[in-house]
């Protein structure tokens, strides 16, 4: 298979899935074809999926996409949907602009979907989300907090808070909890998801009575923020909040402890990865802190079950939040296709906007938006690893 060219997985059975245990889920095997428009093929009920398994936000889309498969296999394996096995049709977009069109498109006019599920970053799915708009077909986010996502139209929904949410959020832990009153803002502006998160967060900070006193701006894929540190560090900050993805804000951390700069630094989702503490190294981090989705302690009986199952099938690994939402998207989609009774687009789409599920990251209701108020977690890092810290209700 051409390595420039996005990877394909089917997951057609649960004897299919089953043997996927030995290998990658996502190692590739031609799709079957057919089948009529928002309709369920001979085989089964046809699911596209579509995130990053490669490129610079691999590890968001890998822990997202074996969620997915985690709940593909459970609800294959009680018996699919309406009697039906759901078949997973994946893609990897390998982190890269417009990639996700194409996925799409080919989904909807070849593959014959009845629903798309994708994706991690906001900046994709925003470049997703008008054609499935256009074509009747809906999309879940597991986890695109940006609140243009589902403005799109009525076809798009999301499992995860928004990031209005999450920046009020984080302005209140930062000034409740961490007592800071004069902070810098450091965001990278070349992604929806950190632009919007800065405003968010700089408004609610402001409005609790907090002083924003410097911001300074980087772009995805930089690798030295000197310049910006050092002009931080002048301002004399007591707080420093990054709005962004792991692999820049690891970089950005390890610099500014290098720098001097030893005050909080603190952030979003984005934060979310492994990598993070590989990046900066766990010393860096000390006084860290950012708000996610999901930790895996948390002691609700959904969790705890979801938690066991992921380790059980991928080796011992622990779930993160991209995880969780992953598993929770595919569940709430299969619930929604049950209680249509069909697989017609429109008539999932009418049963997703009355979801009312509990899953691995807590109950999802949508609101008049398709946005589920959902609670958020706060982690820091202590002696190399992640710590939960507090839940902060919606």
């Amino acid at each position: 298979m051409n390595p420039t060219q996005p990877r394909r997985t089917f997951l057609s059975t649960v004897a299919a899935a089953a043997a996927a245990t030995a290998v990658l889920p996502w190692a590739g095997c031609k799709p079957s074809e057919g089948g009529a428009a928002g309709s369920a093929s001979e085989g089964g009920i046809k699911v596209g999926e579509f995130c990053s398994l490669t490129g610079t936000e691999a590890t968001f889309g890998v822990s997202s996409h074996e969620g997915t498969v985690l709940a593909i296999e459970e609800i294959n394996k009680a018996g699919g949907v309406l009697g039906k096995p759901i078949q997973l049709l994946h893609e990897d977009n390998r982190s890269t602009a417009g990639e996700s069109v194409t996925i799409v498109k080919k989904f909807i006019s070849r593959d014959k979907v009845v629903a798309v599920l994708g994706e991690v970053a906001s900046g994709r799915s925003l470049e997703a989300a008008p054609v499935c708009q256009a074509a009747g077909i809906p999309m879940i986010s597991p986890s695109s907090t940006n609140p243009k996502v589902t403005a799109v139209g009525d076809c798009i929904f999301r499992v995860c808070f928004t990031d209005p949410f999450q920046g009020r959020l984080i302005a209140e832990f930062a000034r409740k909890s961490l007592k800071l009153s004069r902070v810098a803002v450091f965001s990278d502006v070349s992604s929806a998801y950190g632009d919007g998160l800065r405003q968010y967060f700089t408004d609610a900070f402001t409005a609790a009575g907090g002083q924003v006193v410097v911001q300074q701006k980087y772009s995805s894929k930089d690798k030295d923020f000197k310049a910006q540190l050092t002009a931080i560090k002048a301002a004399n900050p007591e707080g420093i909040c990054v709005p962004g993805y792991y692999n820049e804000v690891g970089l950005i951390v390890k610099q500014a402890r290098e720098l001097g700069i030893t005050v909080p630094m603190f952030g979003g989702d984005g934060w979310e990865a492994p990598e993070l503490i590989q990046i900066a190294g766990g010393d860096a981090l000390k006084n860290t802190y950012y708000s996610t989705h999901f930790s895996p302690i948390q002691d609700t009986p959904e969790a705890q079950r979801f938690v066991a199952a992921y380790k059980a099938r991928f080796n011992g690994k622990v779930p993160d939040a991209m995880a969780a939402l992953g598993y929770d998207s595919a569940k709430i989609l299969a619930d929604a296709i049950t209680r249509a009774g069909s697989p017609d687009p429109a008539k999932i789409k009418a049963a997703l906007a009355a979801t009312d599920l509990v899953a691995a990251s807590g109950r999802t209701r949508m609101d008049a938006q398709r946005n589920p108020p959902k609670a958020a977690v706060i982690l820091t890092v202590e002696d190399g690893k992640f710590k939960f810290l507090q839940t902060i209700a919606p």
